[in-house]
């Protein structure tokens, strides 16, 4: 509340009407979501790169689950530590840090003589990638106009998906071309120094988040970045509301662990928390790490897997694309609701095909399709939906702390799919393991339906007040 112990009212802003400005909002997206492009490709690559790992550095069973997973388990502890890093120390200055973290990472995986040495490496990039995926999407919230804040947060979605399409499609061509090589691999990982290097050289062009600073107390720097990303009128009028929300949270004493105290605070926590375990365990990384290998034990020859799963990557960034082009049309609830829906859906399809259909040439084709219209469903709807709501839910102090807990936890079910499907695969088959991805489908729909709030159509701003005032009354 404020500091009169009532819910401040806003004024409708005046229209971002478009100028240079609008290039400029588009740049500073366009260089900041290289983060997100790392994020789907260092996750991505293992999926094609790990039978020449594996013979090459003479992997047994245990090694080689130590060195694909390693990395989520360093995601999961870069998540929680860059939120913290990121509201002590900057949005920019946090991308710029795990920029250098992604070229040591992939160098250091790119040479490594042995898979414990390879291991290390992996943890370092894992570090890289859950820092970028807490702060890249915060930064884009934050410098973005509330308007088009939908479209520019779901960029980094898109760049994820991108660098999995990519590192799906790099893998093919390469394990096609020289896949006589033992060090194979070894090209398919270093292939991501590139876009390190541009995240690297990008940010340091690029301004810091204006609500960062003017939760910091630098009020004019703030002003300076929202003129060059909004027109004059829009720029003044945003940030008289950013000073006040500032000073709110200031009197509130937020900012870390003891927040957590506030029961509005921590209902939005669990919220989040929730909605990134359902994310996580509708199984789409099981698809992203593990698609070549289903898709072999669907009926696919070796090469025809790898080949095959390059429309896994394929329909994530057209399901991407769709979903931006609706998310700032449908409501967020709405959509969260129906995306639950249709993946329980195609769930059943594939466990019900790979139960009752006899096997035949056509079989694994039929899976692949059910496969790949799961893919589309997940990333046309809660693939770029959850990261979104985490980047708006918070209040500006916490902001990215909060958002690095859920991640965290996200992270940590990420890890628990990585872990658990192919033991459940093993020891159940495809269809009883997708029924169980089904029926989570259905739990997520009920969470959202009486837990998740609706954030489209008002600022980071009105949503922290109308949070405040709803949450403090329950």
């Amino acid at each position: 509340m404020s500091a009169t112990g009532t819910t401040p009212t806003h004024t409708p802003l005046p229209a971002n009407t478009p100028g240079p400005h609008s290039r400029r909002l588009g740049m500073v997206a366009f260089v900041a979501t290289f983060g997100g492009l790392l994020f789907g490709y260092d996750t991505g690559v293992i999926n094609g790169a790990v039978d020449p790992m594996k013979a090459d550095l003479g992997l047994t069973a245990v090694t080689e689950g130590f060195v694909v997973s390693i990395l989520v388990f360093g995601a999961a502890i870069g998540a929680a530590i860059g939120g913290r890093l990121s509201d002590r120390y900057g949005r920019r200055h946090n991308i710029l840090l795990l920029s250098g973290v992604f070229i040591v990472g992939t160098i250091g995986c790119a040479l490594s003589p042995t898979w414990p040495v390879l291991a290390l490496f992996r943890f370092i990039l894992g570090l890289a990638v859950g820092g970028a995926s807490t702060t890249v999407p915060v930064y884009l919230a934050e410098v973005a106009p509330v308007e088009r804040r939908g479209s520019v947060v779901t960029r980094n979605e898109v760049m994820i998906v991108s660098g999995q399409f990519a590192a799906f499609v790099v893998n093919a061509i390469i394990i096609n071309v020289w896949g006589e090589h033992p060090g194979v691999w070894r090209s398919m990982l270093v292939v991501a120094v590139l876009p390190a290097i541009a995240l690297l050289l990008g940010m340091l062009r690029v301004p810091e988040s204006p609500r960062w600073l003017a939760a910091q107390d630098r009020d004019a720097e703030a002003l300076t970045v929202l003129k060059q990303l909004r027109s004059p009128e829009r720029a003044e009028a945003e940030m008289a509301e950013v000073r006040a929300l500032a000073e709110e949270d200031r009197q509130a004493h937020t900012g870390g662990w003891s927040d957590l105290a506030v029961p509005w605070i921590r209902r939005l926590v669990i919220i989040g928390a929730v909605l990134g375990i359902f994310q996580q365990l509708t199984g789409i990384n099981s698809i992203m790490y593990y698609g070549t290998q289903l898709l072999q034990t669907a009926g696919f020859s070796s090469n025809g897997a790898i080949i095959a799963n390059t429309a896994n990557g394929l329909f994530s960034v057209l399901g991407i694309t769709v979903g931006i082009m609706l998310i700032n049309k449908i409501n967020r609830r709405a959509m969260l609701i129906g995306g639950f829906a249709l993946i329980s859906i195609f769930h059943v399809l594939v466990g019900a095909s790979a139960m009752f259909l006899p096997d035949s040439s056509a079989k694994p084709y039929i899976i692949l399709v059910f496969v790949v219209a799961f893919v589309f469903s997940m990333q046309g709807t809660l693939g770029p939906l959850v990261w979104l709501l985490l980047s708006e839910m918070f209040p500006l102090k916490i902001r990215s702390f909060a958002m690095g807990l859920c991640v965290f936890v996200l992270w940590t079910a990420n890890a628990g799919v990585a872990f658990g499907f192919p033991p459940t695969v093993a020891a159940l088959g495809i269809a009883p393991t997708f029924f169980i991805f089904a029926a989570i489908g259905l739990l997520g729909i009920a969470f959202t339906a009486t837990a998740v709030p609706e954030t489209r159509g008002k600022t980071l701003e009105e949503f922290e007040d109308e949070a405040r005032a709803r949450y403090r009354a329950a």
